[in-house]
């Protein structure tokens, strides 16, 4: 019996040797083959992506609107994938909806990207750029001319307190009004608000609002009204255009899904070549995505302007990284190429 008991063990450890080793398969050569496509991802089925208020997102509206990474996926061999879309209100928002894993994707400025960058130590990245467009403080309080002139009298709303792209655009205009030790002299003067809510308790008067850091299509709505007036342009303070908003994703997402990250980078270069030659077309779809009822006429006519481009290259991005540095509010200083997961620059 223990004779017998042997031959089995023996077997039994002849049979495991070939099934690990690809022999009982059938050849070293095809195991081998088998074992590294075993290896590829299996990639999602359904993509979460949180996009913001404005026309910086307009190339998200696209991508929505025309089903490009659905068509694009399926050409791709990668099959039919859902996409959902969902609306957020700052970057402090999306920056917790991708940490908690509640999206794959998030559409979010510049500057609580790069923060975001810092407190996961790479962990998420910068997937692409979305637009080049200024930002745009304006106010309704006729004794402001710049940004020494608030007070504590003065409400200025931005989509989130401290990390929005134009809380911190405030903070630099700031340092270079009064001196970089008081870069947040006027941080106790705002308020989070989404732009649609800022841009109605601005035009009305009303409340203790006085002032709206905010983007495209809302500036300039605002400033349909003769009772409000612009205080400054991120162009002004920077000295030209910059990257404003961009697209961040995890590296759980980018390296699990590679064939789907390349399919989202086709899917938005291809939005932005189709807003470049179809402005009007793109406004209406702005509209219709959005649900707002402004003319078409002038969502075109802000889609027209020359200082907005929409492009998933970024540029100038790190004047963000460098002043959010020196004021401590990252504990790394980043190159582009930190940011960025490779797929954009290449």
């Amino acid at each position: 019996m223990k004779k017998n008991s042997g031959g089995i063990v023996f077997f039994v450890v002849v049979i495991l040797f070939a099934l690990t080793s690809g022999l009982y398969a059938g050849g070293g050569g095809e195991s081998s083959s088998s074992t590294v496509a075993a290896a590829e991802p299996v990639e999602k089925k359904e993509v979460r992506i949180s996009k913001q208020f404005g026309l910086p997102y307009l190339a998200f509206v696209v991508l929505e609107g025309h089903k490009l990474i659905e068509k694009n996926a399926r050409e791709a061999g990668l099959g039919d994938i859902r996409v959902e879309w969902l609306q957020l209100s700052g970057g402090a928002a999306a920056n917790d909806a991708l940490l908690s894993g509640n999206v794959d994707l998030i559409g979010l400025g510049t500057a609580p990207a790069a923060i975001l960058w810092d407190k996961t130590k790479g962990a998420a990245k910068l997937f692409a750029t979305l637009d080049r467009s200024p930002i745009i403080l304006n106010t309704n309080n006729p004794n402001v001319k710049s940004v020494k002139d608030f007070t504590a009298n003065d409400k200025i709303a931005v989509p989130s307190v401290k990390v929005s792209i134009q809380a911190v655009v405030l903070q630099i205009a700031a340092s270079k009004a009064f001196g970089i030790g008081e870069f947040d002299k006027i941080d106790p003067f705002t308020v989070a608000l989404p732009h649609p809510d800022a841009i109605i308790a601005l035009t009305s008067g009303r409340g203790e609002l006085t002032a709206h850091f905010g983007n495209e299509p809302f500036i300039t709505l605002e400033q349909q009204d003769p009772k409000i007036h612009q205080v400054l342009s991120s162009y002004d303070i920077f000295g030209g255009p910059h990257t404003t908003n961009v697209i961040a994703t995890s590296e759980k997402f980018y390296s699990g899904n590679p064939k789907l990250a390349s399919v989202i980078i086709k899917s938005l270069n291809e939005a932005n070549e189709w807003i470049a030659g179809h402005r009007r077309e793109a406004a209406q779809l702005y509209l219709t995505i959005q649900k707002s009822k402004e003319p078409v006429e002038l969502i075109e006519k802000i889609v027209n302007k020359p200082e907005i481009t929409w492009t998933t290259k970024p540029l100038n991005i790190t004047i963000w990284t460098d002043f959010l540095y020196e004021i401590g509010s990252i504990k790394s200083k980043p190159t582009e190429r930190d940011l960025f997961f490779p797929l954009v620059l290449e």
